[in-house]
């Protein structure tokens, strides 16, 4: 989360809809007819640059991600303005995607984000607030998406940015946000979406440390250069670091104002289409959630995770 200040803690909690520039896409490579024969999944990589004078700290930035259940995303970024109040941003968020991953077994979770998002928020007992994004990937290709605030989400389709995620503010530099106070926003203030992927779709999210760095057509550029998701992650995290110190460099945020570093999460997951046996389509639920495949994590250092 940007520089601590007081005024990115939430104010009272105004319900304003916000709404995606881009209209869900209709079209899925993966029908319901075939769902049984065809499943899609994601393939993840991860890469997470705490700020510089936050490195030794962990950073605020939390993040979960599990290739079993199809495909699950999700990022915190701890509001940094509790610093102020001498309270640890990061035990929010940290806790947050801890309990993200917990209820992710959840049955009555069944792929909805929202509610995932509700019950993570309802088991979180550090004080402080973070802004969240969760998206989960149905097996029949459908991705759905909550955001409370600034943390984004982007899919890139034949070389261009189909859809983005839009950012939730009460007003500039103070984001809507999951609270431990009840003047924070819920799970009902997510900005939910729902999205048709196709295979060879790629995701890319991130905290706004990375989208406040970074322009769509330098995202773009970059998956289209890289072998893999890990090594697009890596890429993208660092091209939004090196922007980030660099005074010259008109960023999407220095053009609002001039101090964008931050903590930068970054995630990019490759829609993939596997063949399930007949035999296994209707059982194939059962193995979801499992802990092979998931991975929750914070900043202690320049990481890979994938």
């Amino acid at each position: 989360m940007a520089a601590s200040t007081a005024s990115r803690l939430s104010p009272p909690r105004l319900r304003v809809p916000s709404l995606s520039p881009h209209p869900p896409l209709r079209r899925s490579r993966f029908s319901p007819l075939r769902a049984a024969k065809l499943e899609a999944v994601l393939s993840i990589g991860t890469h997470l640059i705490p700020h510089p004078r936050k490195v030794e700290t962990g950073g605020e930035d939390a993040f979960f991600v599990n290739s079993d259940a199809n495909g699950v995303i999700a990022i915190a970024d701890g509001v940094s303005g509790w610093a102020e109040k001498d309270v640890n941003p990061a035990l929010f968020s940290r806790e947050l995607m801890a309990h993200t991953s917990t209820f992710l077994k959840d049955e009555e979770v069944n792929y909805d984000p929202q509610l995932l998002l509700m019950k993570a928020h309802a088991a979180t007992t550090s004080v402080g607030s973070a802004t969240v994004i969760i998206a989960m990937l149905e097996k029949s290709g459908i991705l759905k998406i909550a955001s409370v605030g600034d943390c984004g989400l982007k899919i890139i389709r034949k070389g261009q940015v189909m859809f983005s995620t839009c950012p939730q503010e009460h007003y500039f530099d103070c984001p809507y946000q999951i609270s431990s106070e009840a003047i924070g926003q819920t799970y009902l203030d997510a900005l939910v979406c729902t999205v048709n992927l196709m295979e060879g779709d790629m995701i890319v999210s991130g905290s706004d440390g990375f989208f406040d760095n970074i322009f769509d057509q330098e995202i773009v550029s970059v998956i289209s250069e890289s072998s893999g998701v890990d090594e697009a992650a890596k890429a993208l995290a660092e091209l939004a670091r090196k922007h980030s110190v660099d005074v010259t460099f008109d960023s999407p945020y220095s053009m609002e104002a001039r101090s964008r570093m931050d903590d930068i999460t970054v995630i990019v997951a490759q829609v993939k289409a596997v063949v399930i046996p007949d035999d296994e389509g209707v059982d194939e639920e059962k193995g979801q959630g499992t802990e092979p495949g998931s991975a929750v994590a914070v900043a202690t250092s320049e990481q890979n995770e994938g």
